[in-house]
């Protein structure tokens, strides 16, 4: 059972204790109005500790009810069971600081005692407002960021669902001639085809780059049917580049770009390989005189941006490469 409303990040606690501490700081300026004559560092310190305390109970006391008491209680007291730990948590924050500068015989706490307990009361029914407040603030962000996450899956499936599916019907075209040379290679591309079909419709946008090669290799071998094994992929990546996430069909896209406007009646060679923080695709066929990105490397660059993985390049030079510059490639 979970929540978006009562997840708290870390760095939300961060901003809470921050809170606390000032909740404290102007808990001593309340108090110095009262009693002037109570002027000094120990009250500030009193008050400080106060509101440090403070978060620090909340924090204790939301990770007990998250793990130990909401998944067991019915949804519709959870609001009831987080406001009633916020009234403790100023409560008891609030008499652990008490009794902390009552052993040191601190003024501001000896000033306090005849009035401890209703005061923590008070303070309680304050952290309880404090308390709803956040809550509402920390909803309406999780709120904005599920909405966020929402979006950005259905722009990437959105993008997945364009990709060019010619190099299908492709290899339907050379398994059915397939069929009448050799039955048994014909049943193996057919396999080759069914685990690619079924490696598209994986949920996961983000996969290893060992898997992505998986995917290559089956598709090569749908596409050297057509080109009588012409096709030579080669790659060059170490056993720690293998576990690296890239955008699924991200090298398949650009080997079957490499293919699609570089062969030229000659054995094609494709080299996969990392270079300089990015991980190259070249190719040596025929050279365009300008590369025009068709939608299939829009929907690529897309895809990485919206992934936040890097951005897609291209160069001229002997050969014709394609590269990601990944920020998470070294």
């Amino acid at each position: 059972m979970e929540s978006v409303e009562l997840k708290i990040a870390q760095k939300d606690w961060v901003y809470i204790t921050i809170i606390g501490v000032m909740f404290g700081f102007l808990l001593s300026l309340l108090i110095y109005f009262l009693n002037p004559a109570l002027q000094a560092p120990s009250t500030i310190f009193f008050s400080i500790f106060t509101g440090f305390f403070i978060a620090f109970f909340a924090g204790l006391f939301i990770t007990i009810s998250n793990n130990f008491i909401l998944p067991k209680v019915n949804r519709r007291f959870w609001y009831l069971i987080s406001f009633f730990f916020s009234f403790l948590s100023g409560c008891f924050g609030f008499l652990l600081s008490y009794a902390l500068f009552l052993t040191i015989q601190a003024p501001i706490a000896i000033y306090l005692s005849p009035f401890i307990f209703y005061i923590a009361v008070i303070v309680g029914l304050m952290t309880f407002l404090v308390g709803l407040m956040l809550h509402h603030f920390i909803a309406m962000k999780y709120r904005h960021e599920s909405y966020k996450n929402a979006m950005t899956e259905l722009r990437l499936k959105s993008l997945e669902t364009e990709l060019n599916p010619h190099f299908i019907f492709n290899a339907l075209n050379s398994i059915s001639e397939l069929i009448h040379v050799d039955k048994n290679l014909a049943e193996d591309a057919l396999m080759k085809l069914s685990q690619l079909l079924r490696s598209a419709i994986t949920q996961k946008s983000l996969i290893t780059v060992e898997e992505e090669l998986l995917m290559v290799e089956h598709y090569l071998m749908l596409e050297n049917i057509r080109f009588d094994d012409n096709i030579h992929f080669e790659k060059q990546l170490h056993e720690a580049h293998l576990k690296l996430k890239v955008p699924k069909f991200s090298i398949q896209l650009l080997v079957e770009n490499s293919i699609k406007h570089g062969f030229k009646n000659t054995p094609l060679h494709i080299a996969l390989y990392v270079d300089n923080h990015a991980l190259l695709i070249c190719n040596n066929g025929k050279k365009a005189e300008k590369i025009i990105y068709g939608t299939g490397l829009k929907n690529l660059q897309r895809r990485l941006e919206i992934l936040q993985v890097g951005t897609l390049r291209y160069e001229k030079n002997e050969n014709i490469c394609f590269k990601i510059i990944w920020r998470g490639l070294s």
